[in-house]
This record gives C-alpha cells, structure tokens and sequence, in this order.
C-alpha cells in the first residue's frame, strides 16, 4: 500500500487572503478533489487530478517553509482519509493549523486543536442543499464560519444563519465574504453597516495583491 499520502493539487507559500489570519505568511496545502461544484468556485482545477504526497513529504515541505501558520484547504480537505493523521502531526509540532471546508461534511474527525474555518453556502452557490447543519454543534470556540455572498438574497440567507450560529455554536467569528467581481465589497459592508449584524467583512486579499486567476498564491 505504500507510505500514506493525500492528494495534492499544489504546495505553495503565500500571504494568508482570508478568515482573522489574513495578512499573514501562511504555508498552503490545496488537496485536490472535491464533493461540491459552487457556481462561483474559483479553483476548479483542484476538483480532479492531483497526486499523491506523503504525510513525511507534506511535513517536510511545511519545515522547509520557516513559518508556523500552515492552511489545509481545496478541494475539500475531508475526502482525504489521512487528513486528520497529517493535522494531528503538525500541532504536534506546534504549527497553527487551519482547516478550509465547505461545511457539507462531518468536521468532527478534525484534531481539536486544529482551527476549523467552515463555509455555510448560501442559495447562489448552488450546492445550499448540501449543507451539514449537524456541524453546527460540533464547532469549537477558535473555529470560524464563513459564509459567500453573490447577491442581497444571500445575504439575507446568511444574516439569519449567521444569527443561529452565534445561538447555537460557540464560534463568535464569522465571515461575509463577497463573491469576487460579482458583489461589490463596498455593497455588502453598507447591508452590513445598516444592519449592525456582528460579523466581520472578509475580502480575498490574494486577488488584490495578484492577478484573481493566480495559482500558486
């Protein structure tokens, strides 16, 4: 069977675009696969191919790095089996873990310490039916949600989901993040703002400081 390994799409160092690390030098991994097809999904090229890289060959790759923030993200990270092995071995060697997921599936093999950033999708995704809301109760303090707005009727979804997470989760850190080039940042900060809803405006920062069609950043 070999050494365990998860597929891959790309290793990259980067400045950290998104969630209340953004700005950060982070080290990512981008599993490939995917179990979601988001209208707006901006790395279709992560949702097939890939090849396979050793756990050994994963954490040599984050040592290599200098840095000690480390991004696990897609794809979707939980269709790898090996996943939580690889996480548990990085806070063993104190690394910041986060773990990027679309929330469609179970996070709770995730390791604890690792910090889960989970999306809620929303209608204009498309793939809204396939949220798992039982993660609801499985989110520790330190995870963070996300939710991706295209348009106001997403907002709207996500103004009252973002409620319930804040009743029903222990996470107190929650994401809008404007589709890119189809929802003005300026626009969901003013619903925002009159709303007085308590979440943070989550822009892609890696699209401003690169090209938004960048691999690799």
């Amino acid at each position: 069977m070999g050494e365990p390994g998860i597929f891959v799409s790309e290793m990259f160092i980067s400045i950290q675009g998104e969630s209340s690390f953004a700005g950060w030098p982070c080290v990512f991994i981008r599993t490939a696969g995917c179990n979601l097809k988001c209208t707006y999904c901006d790395t279709l090229y992560a949702r097939n191919g890939g090849r396979k890289v050793t756990l050994r060959n994963c954490l040599r790759f984050v040592e290599d790095s200098g840095l000690k923030l480390v991004e696990i993200t897609g794809g979707e990270p939980l269709l790898q089996e090996e996943l939580p092995r690889l996480v548990k071995m990085l806070i063993d060697r104190e690394y910041t873990v986060l773990i990027e997921t679309n929330g469609s599936l179970d996070i709770s093999p995730i390791p604890e310490k690792a910090i889960r950033i989970m999306d809620i999708k929303c209608p204009s995704s498309g793939m809204m039916h396939k949220n798992d809301y039982e993660n609801l109760k499985r989110l520790h303090p330190a995870d963070e949600v996300k939710f991706v707005i295209g348009n106001f009727e997403d907002y709207l979804f996500a103004s009252q989901w973002a409620r319930r997470v804040l009743e029903e989760s222990p996470v107190r850190v929650i994401h809008f993040s404007p589709v890119f080039g189809l929802l003005e940042p300026s626009t969901l900060a003013e619903w925002i703002l009159k709303d007085k809803i308590p979440v943070r405006l989550n822009l892609q920062l890696h699209k401003y400081i690169w090209s938004p069609d960048a691999k690799g950043v």
